[in-house]
């Protein structure tokens, strides 16, 4: 059973890098408050680590 990791934007992206704001919609993110879920593989988890400081992350289980 994999784990998959829940996201939530925290921070706002105004005033960001392009690559970082495109770094979010490719999370699925894009406005503050919004969360979602993803699987924790090497490529969500090289996207997330561009933008930790817009982010929160946490470790759900698949169930």
């Amino acid at each position: 059973m994999k784990a998959k990791l829940k996201i939530k934007q925290i921070r706002s992206c105004i005033g960001v890098e392009y690559r970082m704001i495109q770094n979010l919609k490719g999370l699925g993110l894009g406005r503050i408050g919004k969360t979602v879920v993803v699987a924790n593989t090497p490529s969500f988890r090289g996207a997330v680590k561009k933008v930790l400081h817009l982010v929160t992350v946490e470790e759900v289980d698949n169930g």
